[in-house]
């Protein structure tokens, strides 16, 4: 029984951490401490369905629909292109700054109230967009297809009747990882107290986005 477990958690944590669109964006909302739990259940709860479709045989049924692969393909490039030109907008001409207060994350107070440690000229970003924004960045991924339910479920027949425990350990390690990724980034601020280090990250940002975007288009 514990063999299936460790299997799933160890192929999800392999499949699940990796530079991409979707981890950057859960980085930058931890660092930013903003709807960072909503982030981390959309990410979670989005992988336990893909897992959960791969796992009941989903996957194959989807293999005979290749259309619905290029679709999402071309519908992700364009949203990861748009989103990585917002990020190169915000580096090249910032509307506002968010900083991290160096003082409040070196104390270390976990009862501090995030406006004590974090400095916003900005308006935060509504809770809908947020959303909006990571179920894009997630089921418009056509990787997320080919590894998730593919991949990931046709591992999971190798083990026979204890599938469904597979299936749960790589359940536990997408949410393993998203929680440590999003609640975890937030100690990352010391280093990003200025609006300078801002403009690094989105520029980062918008060259993986953009990068990513346009390979989903040439690899397609």
């Amino acid at each position: 029984m514990l063999t299936p477990l460790l299997a799933g958690l160890g192929l999800g944590l392999s499949l699940i951490v990796a530079i991409g669109a979707q981890n950057l964006f859960v980085l930058r909302q931890g660092i930013r401490r903003e709807h960072v739990l909503a982030v981390v259940v959309v990410c979670a709860a989005s992988d336990a369905i893909l897992i959960v479709l791969g796992v009941s045989g989903v996957g194959l049924a989807l293999a005979a629909l290749p259309w619905l692969v290029t679709a999402v393909r071309w519908a992700g490039a364009a949203f990861l292109v748009g989103y990585g030109l917002l990020a190169a907008r915000r580096a090249w001409r910032p509307s506002g700054v968010l900083t991290v207060d160096p003082s409040t994350e070196a104390a270390g107070d976990s009862a501090a109230e995030p406006s004590s440690a974090i400095h916003a000229v900005t308006t935060e970003t509504r809770l809908s967009t947020t959303v909006l924004t990571v179920l894009a960045l997630t089921w418009l991924n056509p990787h997320v297809y080919l590894d998730t339910v593919f991949l990931l479920g046709s591992v999971a027949t190798t083990h026979g009747d204890d599938r469904w425990v597979f299936a749960l350990g790589a359940v536990a390690a997408s949410v393993l990882w998203f929680s440590a990724l999003g609640f975890g980034a937030r100690y990352l601020g010391r280093w990003l107290a200025t609006p300078r280090a801002w403009r690094i990250l989105d520029a980062i940002i918008a060259v993986v986005m953009i990068t990513l975007g346009v390979s989903l288009v040439l690899g397609g």
